[in-house]
Formats: C-alpha cells, sequence, structure tokens
C-alpha cells in the first residue's frame, strides 16, 4: 500500500470521527471514547486479574483506560486531529505497516470491565484497524472485577465471567440473566463444560455468519442482538443447520428467529386474551361466500397419544368431534398421534405437508415442535394447548379453571361439618395458585373459619390417603377434564364413613366451544387482525366461563339451596358481576395483597406465586417434585426463570 493510499485512508476515518462526534453532540452524548479511571470506584471494584492474551471483538473497545488521549479520537475511536500533524504521520505510517507484508502485530493493552475495553497502549493500532473494520484487535487484557451486588447488569456480567472461563469467547453477551446457562444447554454442552479449540471455532464461525446476515439485513446490529438471535436459532434449529443452509435459506429463517427476540425485549411481551371476539361477516362478506365458496379449512390436530391412554387428550378429541359436527363440510379435519416412527417435529411436517393451515397441539411439550414449525413455515395458525409462552408464531391456549375452583370453595365451605378442607394441587405451575386462592375464597365465603389443607400431586403418590388421614372430610382433586367423564374421586367430593368418596361438584373443560370459535374466527377473518409477529408479544388465549370453554358439573347428591348458590355464583360469574379476587386479600406471612379496590390484571392472576392465609401449606420447590413432574414445571412453572437450564432440555 502506498503512502498516498494511508494518506487517504486517514482522511476517511478523520471525516468519519468528525461525523461521529456532531451525531454524539447533536444527541447529547459523551463524543469521546469512555475513560474508565473516571468510571470506576475503588468501592465498587473486587479486584483485577490478567486473562492474557485475547482476540478482541472490535465493537467493544470503547475507551481509554486514562484521559490523555481521548480528545484525539472520536468516540467511535476514529481520529478528531488534523491531517499533517504528528499524529496523523504516525497514524497513517501503522496504516500502511496493517496492509503490508509487516502487518501490524503487537497486541495492544487494555482494561476489559463490565464486558468493554479500555484501551492502556495502542491506542491508534485500534483506530487504524477499527477504520478497515477489522472484527477483532489481539491485546493483552487485565480484566477489572466489579463487587458482586444484585443489581442485574453485576450479575450478568457474573454469569459472563463463568461462561468466559468455559468457552474462551468475548463476542458472546446477553442482557438478561440465565442466558449464557441456555446457550451453554443449547449446544448440548452440560454446565460445566469447558469448550474444546474446534467447538470454540465451530461456534464462532457459525456466530459470525449469522452475524454478517444480521448485519446485511438491518443496518444495526451489536453483540447482544447477535447473541440472543443466535440463542433463539438454537433453540429452533441447530448449529450444524447454521453451517449447511444457504444464505437465502437463513435469510428466509431470520424473520421467525428475531420476532422472538423482539418479544423477549417487550415490556408486555405476552397480550392475554381473556374474551372470544364475536365472528360475525358483513353482508357483502357472506355475500362473497355464497357466490365463490369459500374453500374447505384444513385443521390438523396433534396428540401425545391415544385418547384411549389419556382423560386429558380425550378431553380435546370430544372436542375435535364437536368441532367436525358444527362446522360440517366447512372444515376438514385429520388427527395426528405420537408414535415411535412419528415424533412431534414429525407430526408438525406431516400436517403441513398434508395441507393444514390451522394445527393444534393438544399438549405443553408440543410446544418446541411447534415454535420450530411457525419459524420454518410462514403463514400458519399454530395452537398449543399450555399458558404464558412466550412465542409469537405460536398461539397457547388454556382456560380460567379458577372461577370454577372459587364456587367449588364456596361449596365446600357450606358442606364441610368442620372448619379443615382438603385440596389437592396438581403441579406449581402458571394459574395453579390463582385456583387454590380462589378456592380458599370460596370456602371463606361461606365459613369464615375454613382452612384449606395443601397437598401437592406432584411431590407424593397419594395425597388423598393422607389428608384423610388428617380427618378431612371435604376434598378438592384434580377436576374432571370433560362432562362425559365419570367423577369418581376426581373435582370436590366427601368422604364417607366406609372412605368412600361421594361427589359432589367438579369444573370441566369444554374444548369444542373453545375450537369452534377459533376456527369461526378465522373464517370470518377477526381473530388474526394483528399478528404476534407484528404486534412483538405472543398471544396467549386465556378464557373463563362466560366463553363455555369452562363450566361446572353438580352432584345429584348437592342439597338443594347449596346447587342454588353454586347456580348463582357461575351466573355472576358470567356475566361480570362477581369476581374471587376483588376483596382484601392477605397472604400466608400476614402481608396485605389487596385492600379490596385492586382490580388484578390477568397476567398477575396467572403469575400468583402467594398463598391465601387460610391456606394451610406451601408451593413445593423444584427439587421436592417426583422425576415425572418436573419436565411440566420446567416449561410452565411459576419459578421457571429460575431454574437451571438442563442440557438439550425444554428451553425459553
Amino acid at each position: 500500500m502506498s503512502l498516498q493510499d494511508s494518506v487517504e485512508q486517514y482522511s476517511l476515518a478523520l471525516k468519519a470521527g468528525q461525523k461521529n462526534y456532531r451525531e454524539c453532540v447533536a444527541r447529547g452524548v459523551y463524543p469521546y471514547p469512555q475513560v474508565l479511571d473516571e468510571i470506576l470506584d475503588e468501592g465498587t471494584v473486587a479486584g483485577v486479574v490478567d486473562i492474557g492474551i485475547v482476540n478482541i471483538p472490535s465493537e467493544l473497545i470503547c475507551g481509554t483506560k486514562s484521559g490523555g488521549r481521548r480528545n484525539a479520537f472520536a468516540a467511535n475511536f476514529m481520529p478528531l486531529l488534523p491531517q499533517k500533524s504528528e499524529f496523523s504521520a504516525k497514524w497513517e505510517a501503522l496504516c500502511a505497516a496493517h496492509l503490508s507484508d509487516e502487518g501490524i502485530r503487537e497486541p495492544i493493552s487494555c482494561y476489559e470491565y463490565m464486558g468493554r475495553f479500555y484501551v492502556q497502549e495502542g491506542h491508534k493500532r485500534v483506530s487504524v484497524l477499527k477504520s478497515f473494520n477489522s472484527p477483532s484487535i489481539p491485546g493483552h487484557v487485565k480484566r477489572v472485577i466489579p463487587k458482586e451486588t444484585d443489581e442485574a447488569g453485576v450479575r450478568i456480567y457474573y454469569e459472563f465471567m463463568h461462561f468466559h472461563r468455559l468457552s474462551g469467547l468475548y463476542q458472546v453477551y446477553f442482557s438478561r440473566t440465565g442466558a449464557f446457562a441456555k446457550l451453554q444447554a443449547a449446544l448440548g454442552f452440560e454446565a460445566e463444560h469447558v469448550w474444546t479449540e474446534d467447538e470454540r471455532r465451530r461456534f464462532v464461525s457459525a456466530f459470525y455468519t449469522l452475524r454478517k446476515l444480521l448485519e446485511k439485513r438491518y443496518s444495526r446490529v451489536n453483540t447482544v442482538g447477535v447473541s440472543e438471535a443466535m440463542l433463539v436459532w438454537l433453540q429452533v434449529y441447530s448449529l450444524e443447520e447454521l453451517r449447511d443452509m444457504s444464505q437465502d435459506e437463513i435469510a428466509k429463517a431470520l424473520p421467525g428467529i428475531l420476532s422472538e427476540v423482539y418479544v423477549r425485549e417487550a415490556d408486555t411481551p405476552i397480550a392475554v386474551n381473556t374474551e372470544p371476539e364475536e365472528a360475525q361477516k358483513g353482508m357483502l362478506s357472506r355475500l362473497y361466500d355464497v357466490v365463490f365458496s369459500q374453500p374447505k379449512l384444513s385443521i390438523a390436530f396433534i396428540n401425545e397419544c391415544t385418547p384411549e391412554r389419556s382423560h386429558w387428550v380425550m378431553a380435546h378429541d370430544i372436542g375435535r368431534q364437536q368441532l367436525e359436527e358444527q362446522m360440517g363440510e366447512s372444515v376438514s379435519i385429520r388427527t395426528y398421534t405420537l408414535s415411535n416412527k412419528l415424533d412431534a417435529d414429525a407430526a408438525m411436517e406431516a400436517a403441513i405437508a398434508d395441507g393444514a393451515k390451522l394445527i393444534f397441539t393438544t399438549t405443553a411439550r408440543l410446544i418446541i415442535a411447534c415454535r420450530r414449525a411457525a419459524a420454518k413455515h410462514k403463514g400458519l395458525h399454530i395452537f398449543n394447548c399450555s399458558v404464558s409462552m412466550p412465542y409469537p408464531g405460536v398461539r397457547s391456549y388454556y382456560c380460567r379453571i379458577y372461577e370454577g375452583k372459587f364456587i367449588s370453595g364456596a361449596i365446600a365451605g357450606a358442606m364441610s361439618r368442620g372448619n379443615d378442607i382438603g385440596y389437592v394441587a396438581s403441579s406449581p405451575i402458571f394459574g395453579v395458585c390463582a385456583g387454590i386462592n380462589a378456592f380458599a375464597l370460596g370456602a371463606q365465603m361461606t365459613n369464615p373459619e375454613a382452612r384449606i389443607h395443601l397437598r401437592w400431586s406432584c411431590t407424593e403418590p397419594d395425597p388423598i390417603s393422607e389428608l384423610i388421614k388428617q380427618g378431612v372430610e371435604i376434598i378438592s382433586n384434580r377436576d374432571i377434564p370433560y362432562a362425559e367423564r365419570p367423577q369418581a374421586n376426581w373435582g370436590l367430593s366427601r368422604v364417607l364413613p366406609d372412605g368412600s368418596m361421594q361427589p359432589l361438584a367438579s369444573p370441566y373443560w369444554n374444548w369444542g366451544d373453545f375450537y369452534v370459535k377459533v376456527v369461526k374466527g378465522i373464517q370470518a377473518g377477526t381473530l388474526d387482525e394483528k399478528s404476534g409477529h407484528e404486534t412483538h408479544q405472543a398471544i396467549n388465549y386465556w378464557w373463563g366461563m362466560r366463553s363455555g370453554v369452562v363450566n361446572m358439573r353438580f352432584s345429584e347428591e348437592l342439597p338443594l339451596g347449596v346447587r342454588q348458590l353454586a347456580e348463582t355464583l357461575r351466573s355472576c360469574i358470567i356475566h361480570g358481576s362477581i369476581s374471587p379476587f376483588e376483596r382484601r386479600l392477605t397472604d400466608q406471612s400476614g402481608n396485605v395483597i389487596s385492600d379490596g379496590s385492586h382490580i388484578f390484571t390477568p397476567e398477575e392472576i396467572l403469575n400468583m406465586d402467594w398463598l391465601c392465609e387460610n391456606v394451610c401449606g406451601k408451593i413445593p420447590a423444584f427439587d421436592e417434585l417426583m422425576p415425572m413432574s418436573q419436565p411440566l414445571v420446567r416449561l410452565l412453572g411459576i419459578y421457571r426463570d429460575s431454574l437451571p437450564p438442563e442440557k438439550e432440555g425444554q428451553l425459553l
């Protein structure tokens, strides 16, 4: 490279520096490199360690160790001093060396603090290399460790230091806790696995492949954004697919990946839909259908097992039958059941290959397959029976069963001859604590002295027997999944003297009403006015009694007066004149949760992680759960975000 070329490069760099300076001043941002000595406070530093030679990502070099040379550079490290100065001559000489056979070989010297680098020696080397958009710069690094605090940024940085010890990477950084561990797990590594050189090389190659495509498509890309996109990619595809797919294939997949990144960054990532919209068509739309005959909507149901093996799947299959009966020739429905030859991903692909435009998956564990299919195939309606799932490409659906629990609680309080009432909860997942609390409040309404003895079926094999041993006479167990199922010891029952269970009442699901309303909404064009991709929100349907999706079954053994009370409560809930939580609420520790004036949002009810004062028992920790219960809690648990991820596990 000739000296004239170096002069021209300095001129370009100078213009870039002057432009950056002006932009910073206009935005009210500091226009020079940050000075580490001015940032640090001795009281906030835990120590300094020598990291050694590191290939530093250029974009992470943001400042200088001391303030002596800051005025020579703009914030982006481009020069600000005029051409034909001593400074420019040295800069140009380094520039010529960079592109010669000699190259710039000497590493810079710098300090790293909170994932950012501050140059002690080698400022002009950084400036030259940044002017050529060099992705990394070798440097001898000393790490300044902040004192450990509860501040989010510090907690993230401590997680990064652990990740760096395992991976040796500075290219990856996140803006939320837990993400580094999820990346380790998404790559199929054990939590403490130390990366090999080959693993590091393959990851960095894939990381920069993704980054280049993001930079080509979007103007501003940073390390955190690429890291988030990489984590989502690994939860939908694999590192090998990123390597093997063409650039066009990767570019096609990116919108679905980025939509999940945007949702994670949103203030309200999940929009909870609590009531169905009326699927009514205008006159012109109905006339169009008559004249042109709207094509059949092809629908797929995907189940983990056959209805004969699962009451839960049976409830959904009864809903499918209701959908077929009510929608007739306007729909075409096929059912797919997982088997040794057909896993979840294969079932999704088979349904799509068969022409399905609407897919219902009836259990929460199928969410990962739904997520992959949504990223790969645009224009589909994909639903998963779960709640509080943060994926814009998949709509989750569940029911406000706590409304029925409130009525069951009122019946229990009225029917109990003492103050002790039993309650068997399933697992500590979203909405379950709302059901426990609603039941406790219902019981307190008809018996102010009622005490709810809480047991969990996820922690012990026979909680009902344990309650009976305690002398409890009225017990609420799991709800019947559909109206036709014999109640046995499900729902709310009285323990008879011979130890048998006398059914009293139970909430149940009516999935057919949900499926019919969703299909009518799609056909009328009222369901998807705005998709989750467009709003940067995941959409969760959480309908209640008013929609018909939740209802109550009452036993013939129920006394007439109690039956009338229960019917009245059901009518009031349907018409909105009573809500279980619109009253003064105190938790088990005596904290006032509401003085009676607070209107709980759906999100607050779904995320309840506390129990009412008249509940005797506690929410079990994850390690207290039976192994068979842990996978579901990883997906839907109220404390799922605090759980360390499993290698190749279900990741959120």
